[in-house]
């Protein structure tokens, strides 16, 4: 897929809706070879998606083994709006403290600005330092069940309007 292509379909309003949420599942490929699929805040930086983890998280071995991940960001209700997104993670930069990307992917959960502090006291207690995995989309599929469909979907939609055309 073309970049221009993913910046067209990453531009579209539906797609700057669900860039702007708080949570991604990010799938990969673990060190022995298994499927791994996890829920994990992201931030959106207008051209590539960041995630933060700790220092000796186990995907971490994993993504530098093979960098290639698919990532899926959807709404619950129905329709849904999906957008599906392969990547590549560019970057693994080992952070002293907490990135700032990690305090704002957590700043939509709903908090007092009392909690919000305690909270960012204990974040920060915790972690001594952090991963920030930077993914660089390679393909990207907007789903909004009005103007775009699963590919599967779209070819029995061309197929029956064959059929009766026939």
């Amino acid at each position: 897929m073309q970049q221009n292509e993913i910046t067209a379909i990453l531009n579209r309003p539906i797609s700057q809706e669900l860039l702007a949420r708080d949570l991604l599942r990010m799938a990969y490929v673990a060190k022995d070879g298994t499927p791994r699929n996890i829920p994990i805040a992201f931030v959106w930086n207008g051209s590539r998606i960041v995630v933060c983890t700790t220092k000796n998280a186990p995907k971490l071995a994993s993504l530098r083994h093979n960098p290639e991940v698919a990532l899926t960001i959807d709404t619950e209700v129905h329709p849904p709006q999906i957008l599906l997104l392969r990547g590549r993670v560019e970057e693994l930069d080992v952070v002293d403290g907490i990135p700032e990307e990690y305090l704002q992917m957590n700043g939509s959960y709903e908090m007092t600005p009392e909690q919000r502090v305690v909270w960012e006291a204990e974040v920060r207690s915790l972690y001594d330092g952090m991963v920030r995995i930077v993914i660089t989309p390679t393909w990207a599929k907007l789903i909004d069940f009005e103007t775009t469909l699963p590919s599967a979907v779209e070819e029995l939609v061309q197929r029956r309007a064959e059929r009766q055309h026939a």
